[in-house]
């Protein structure tokens, strides 16, 4: 039972125990009877409560029972009496009536108690309040009997319930405690389960032990905190004995609550961990998703320096982006490093695969980041470089182009000195061009290195293609400038050797004439089929460039030779009739070429056409366009194969044949075999048609 369930009860003060003592060392229960009706069954649970405060030991000496009747009635004194026998018989040793001065006299000789010990199992005597020091000591009686015991019932009851809330709540405590401690002890999946479910207790440990202490101190002062003015009172037998109750429950309460404080700290390392465990995954899985996917992406270098400064700003904002997880990175090695400072054994290996795996996805990142942006600045300096280069050629050229009537020997010299300088500039500008453009490409050749499986063969082709054609590009037009370069110098140097010209503008026509007499004699075939047809006509369309430079080379020549004589105020012995003939040639070798062309073209259309024929599903003949298709590709070979038989017409009004009559018989008869099978698929398309309408 709790004093606060009876609180009201208690508060009237129908019984309590003062702390005195009889001489036997017994304690002295007081029952203050009122003027006012007593209800009986306050007064048992009053009395049973009261009883169960005294240790076994206390009880083992009986109790004296003070009844103080002198406001109360004879036969409300007498069911007190008869009361206690039923209550505490066996503790009961002495029940002392405290009476009025006279008012009993005559009661008494109706019921005399002495004569009902044996009955009642106590002895009860009737005595006056100035009498009950020949039982009780003064100092053990309080002073509403004369005595010089201090009580206070109010104080010993909130000193009461200060204990047992202290008790129950300690115990209570120590239960929660308990089970959360001993749930830590566990496997991980039920230590988990139960902390999730138990880890916070009901009260404050910290409160409850602060109040324990305040109640220790109060006991061990052995005073009340409510005395007026803060009189010395000795102890009673419960507050001794609940001091080592309350000890015991303070020892057990910081012993657990220690335990549970290592729990938590356990706890809090192990979310601390988890944590961190979270942030390293988030950090991890986005430079490996997101981070590496946006650097898959930007694999291009740029056509230029405009578009090399924009992947540079482009991969300025990816590195942004990697900055604030990298910010992250920072401060997670940090807390991971002061965790391996002040961490458990047991959590080092963990928390060193986590710094371990995370510094590996970061530093792999960063070199990604930083191969990029090297790789970028790489292909920005080769740009400019060849921007440059360009802009040299283009002034070489430029220079070249302008036609230059010195006046004398040193305005030759001058000039000539000039364009050797460009031209060593040029060259000089074309040597470092290469050097950038192979530091790229070796740059380019490592990026498979950080691919993450991905297949970069394509789009490093396409960078290289282009590096290798920026090189090319500019390889040829500095070996043009050279070649104009040189015609220059011829003309400036030949300016003395006017026959020498004359003799190469010969040897021009001479070499056109060659390239004219090849064209007729070796560029006879036309291919087996559209691809080869197509390499064939690509050949041809170089092989008119070089006839091309080569005509264009013999004009420059007879054009310098007539400067030159005009400048030298003489004529030319033959550069009359050079031109004509050089031009006669160039005429010719352009209708062969055109002829050429013609049946080129004529033979790309024959194949592709007969080729897409052939190559279709027999399944299919409704993809043919009926039979349309048919009929153009035996028209073309048709054309084709009439164009093989007609010769070259010149203006001058002779022919001439491509190659041999075998030669072009074997043409002919390729063209043949491809309309026969052809034809042949024609006929296999129609047999469906025609069997249709007989079934």
């Amino acid at each position: 039972m709790e004093a606060s369930v009876i609180l009201p009860i208690l508060k009237k003060k129908l019984a309590f125990l003062s702390g005195g003592k009889d001489r036997r060392s017994g304690l002295i229960l007081t029952i203050p009877l009122c003027l006012e009706q007593t209800s009986m069954d306050e007064l048992s649970v009053t009395l049973d409560y009261l009883l169960s405060i005294p240790s076994e030991k206390c009880k083992a000496r009986g109790f004296t029972v003070i009844v103080d009747g002198r406001k109360s009635q004879w036969n409300v004194v007498k069911t007190v009496v008869l009361m206690l026998q039923n209550v505490v018989p066996a503790e009961v040793s002495l029940v002392c009536v405290v009476k009025p001065d006279e008012f009993w006299d005559k009661k008494v000789t109706h019921f005399c108690f002495w004569k009902e010990k044996d009955r009642l199992g106590f002895e009860v005597i009737l005595v006056s309040a100035n009498k009950l020091t020949r039982y009780i000591e003064p100092c053990q009686l309080t002073e509403d009997f004369g005595g010089t015991l201090t009580y206070d019932h109010m104080d010993w009851l909130n000193k009461r319930l200060v204990f047992e809330k202290f008790t129950k709540e300690s115990t209570s405590l120590l239960d929660e405690l308990a089970l959360i401690n001993n749930g830590s002890d566990k496997g991980t999946q039920e230590k988990e389960r139960s902390v999730d479910l138990n880890f916070l207790p009901s009260v404050d440990p910290e409160m409850v032990l602060q109040t324990g202490h305040e109640l220790l101190s109060e006991l061990q002062q052995r005073r009340f905190n409510g005395s007026d003015g803060g009189v010395s009172w000795s102890p009673m037998d419960d507050e001794l004995l609940a001091q080592p109750q309350v000890m015991k429950l303070l020892d057990s309460l910081r012993e657990q609550y220690t335990r549970y404080q290592e729990v938590c700290r356990q706890r809090s390392k192990r979310t601390q961990l988890e944590e961190i465990q979270q942030k390293v995954m988030q950090v991890v899985n986005w430079l490996e998703g997101p981070g590496s996917e946006q650097l898959r992406t930007q694999w291009g270098i740029g056509d230029s320096i405009r578009a090399s400064q924009a992947l540079q700003q482009k991969h300025e904002e990816i590195e942004s982006q990697h900055s604030e997880w990298f910010a992250v990175y920072v401060e997670l090695n940090q807390q991971i490093a002061a965790l391996l400072n002040a961490g458990d054994e047991e959590d080092l290996v963990e928390l060193k695969a986590l710094q371990q795996q995370l510094s590996d996805v970061c530093y792999r990142q960063a070199s990604q980041l930083e191969f990029r942006q090297n790789l970028l600045q790489a292909a920005l300096e080769f740009h400019s470089v060849a921007q440059d280069l360009s802009q040299q050629l283009d002034g070489l050229l430029g220079m070249l182009c302008v036609d230059v009537a010195p006046a004398d020997g040193a305005s030759i010299q001058q000039t000539l000195k000039l364009l050797e300088e460009k031209l060593k500039s040029v060259d000089l500008g074309l040597q470092g061009l290469r050097e950038k453009g192979q530091s790229l490409l070796d740059q380019i050749s490592n990026q498979a290195s950080w691919a993450y499986g991905k297949d970069v063969t394509i789009e490093n082709k396409e960078n290289v293609d282009h590096i290798q054609g920026v090189m090319e590009d500019m390889q040829l037009r500095k070996q043009r400038c050279e070649d104009m370069v040189d015609v220059r110098r011829l003309k400036m140097l030949q300016m003395v050797q006017l026959f020498k010209c004359e003799e190469d503008a010969a040897q021009a026509v001479e070499w056109l004439s060659e390239l004219l007499d090849a064209l007729l004699k070796t560029h006879i075939r036309l291919g087996d089929d559209s691809q080869e047809t197509k390499v064939l006509l690509e050949k041809h369309r170089k092989f008119v460039d070089v006839a091309q430079s080569t005509y264009d080379y013999g004009r420059q020549l007879l054009q310098a030779t007539v400067v030159l004589c005009q400048s030298l105020r003489c004529t030319s012995r033959s550069s009359g009739d050079t031109l004509p003939r050089l031009n006669r040639v160039w005429k010719q070798f352009t209708l062969t070429s055109e002829e050429r062309v013609q049946r080129l073209e004529t033979a790309v259309a024959f194949h592709s056409s007969a080729e897409k024929i052939l190559q279709e599903c027999p399944e299919q003949p409704e993809a043919f366009n009926e039979m349309e298709q048919f009929d153009e590709i035996e028209a073309v070979g048709k054309s084709l194969l009439d164009r093989l038989t007609v010769p070259v017409v010149y203006p001058d009004g002779s022919e001439q044949y491509f190659g041999s009559p075998s030669d072009m018989a074997s043409a002919a008869e390729h063209i043949r075999e491809k309309m026969k099978l052809v034809s042949l698929k024609k006929q296999q398309l129609r047999q469906p048609e025609v069997a249709t309408p007989e079934s």
